[in-house]
């Protein structure tokens, strides 16, 4: 089974990329985030068309993310039953036996705002809610925007981004509590190149300079890992007209 997780920036523009991308990729699950859209505008029919069911909650102009699968999906739930939040960032849902999670974690906007706060917050609850959930779904992924890079290996430019949101020392920590409670990152099961990023600024020529960081992550629990078969970042989409600032993440699950 393969797993993915993207940051679309607006399903409405980039719905043509997923469609393409799915194409060319016919992986099992996609976590989208960023969806930007309310629940009405959301394209069923055009994502049902491609062989993908569905799970989505959204909100106009900000956040939203879904869950397309090739396979049905169970108990899907909306939002952390543990965090009080109006932000559409969260959605989970059974697949396969998968207990698969699609985050859209805050970005904090600067260090000491009352939004880099919030985001805190928000992943403090993230982690008491996963660890009950991890003792019931010992098959558990967690995919989506993490807005964190975990360590300096996922900077272009670690002494520029020092203390900075995304990078700052309680970002990262929350990052080691998930990581605690026995999850795995995909990405660094295996030996992978230097210089691989999930994310680039639109400004300044980023992607072409390979200014990036990588914030996109999958975590797997401790089962789920032991399958884990490969995970890369495909950087293709990000060279198309009008892309996403984000590219896709993808892990194989033997």
């Amino acid at each position: 089974m393969k797993l993915a997780t993207w940051n679309v920036n607006s399903l409405k523009v980039r719905l043509p990329h997923v469609l393409q991308w799915l194409e060319a990729n016919p992986i099992d699950v996609l976590c989208l985030q960023e969806t930007k859209l309310t629940d009405d505008k959301f394209p069923v029919a055009e994502l049902e068309a491609a062989g993908y069911q569905v799970a989505f909650t959204g909100q106009k102009t900000y956040n939203g993310v879904a869950i397309l699968s090739r396979f049905p999906l169970h108990d899907v739930v909306k939002n952390n039953p543990r965090f009080a939040d109006e932000s559409q960032r969260v959605i989970s849902a059974t697949i396969e036996g998968i207990r698969v999670v699609c985050a859209y974690i805050p970005n904090g906007q600067a260090v000491g705002s009352d939004k880099y706060q919030y985001k805190l917050r928000w992943l403090d609850a993230l982690h008491d809610w996963l660890a009950d959930e991890l003792k019931s779904h010992d098959q558990l992924a967690l995919l989506g925007d993490y807005n964190i890079a975990p360590d300096d290996r996922d900077v272009h430019d670690p002494a520029a981004w020092a203390g900075s949101v995304l990078v700052s020392d309680p970002e990262r920590a929350e990052f080691r509590r998930l990581v605690d409670l026995g999850f795995k990152d995909a990405f660094r099961l295996f030996e992978q190149p230097e210089k691989i990023y999930s994310w680039w600024d639109y400004r300044m020529m980023a992607f072409r300079r390979n200014m990036g960081l990588r914030i996109d992550h999958i975590l797997l629990s401790p089962m789920l890992a032991a399958r884990c078969t490969g995970c890369v970042i495909d950087k293709l989409p990000r060279k198309w007209e009008q892309p996403s600032d984000h590219t896709p993440v993808i892990a194989e699950l033997a």
